[in-house]
């Protein structure tokens, strides 16, 4: 007797497909989280630009730092994710996030440096956000700061090179 090969029963096709779809609800949302987190690494790129420039403009001054807006990296176009980029008489970045999702946009990313008195060695950066907003759940981890409290962070006094901003 021969054997005749059959296919796939209407049932074996429903469980696939049913594990299709189980994989994919449990994937997507992690793919979406991953793509933002990945968007919020050109806004951490764009605040890089200005720590440096801040670091060398502290640690060579013997009197004084700049005023807010004028250390010479706030003005940045705006590109597909960063809307500005803004600096404060403490010599605290703040970066604004945009077009990356719903959640974040509008949202600010601080840098902080450990010292902003003339001629001192800046040692490390803050890199955060404030916790109560959104914006810090898509942060990379070396960059987890909270700054509710940080008073570089809140004391305001942010410029961008050509208009006053308010990132608190």
């Amino acid at each position: 007797m021969k054997k005749v090969q059959q296919g796939f029963t209407l049932i074996e096709l429903m469980i696939v497909v049913a594990i299709i779809g189980i994989l994919a609800a449990i994937a997507l949302p992690a793919y979406q989280s991953y793509t933002i987190k990945a968007r919020m690494s050109e806004v951490i790129l764009a605040g890089s630009a200005c720590r440096t420039t801040i670091t060398e403009v502290v640690q060579s001054s013997d009197t004084s730092i700049p005023a807010a807006g004028t250390f010479g990296c706030e003005e940045v176009r705006p590109t597909q994710y960063v809307e500005n980029v803004a600096t404060n008489a403490s010599a605290g970045v703040a970066i604004e996030a945009r077009a990356i999702d719903g959640e974040v946009n509008g949202g600010w990313v601080y840098l902080i440096p450990s010292s902003s008195e003339p001629g001192d060695t800046i040692n490390s950066w803050l890199c955060g956000a404030t916790a109560t907003e959104s914006i810090y759940n898509y942060l990379p981890g070396s960059c987890k700061d909270d700054m509710a409290s940080d008073p570089v962070a809140t004391a305001g006094g942010w410029n961008n090179g050509s208009a006053a901003v308010n990132p608190t």
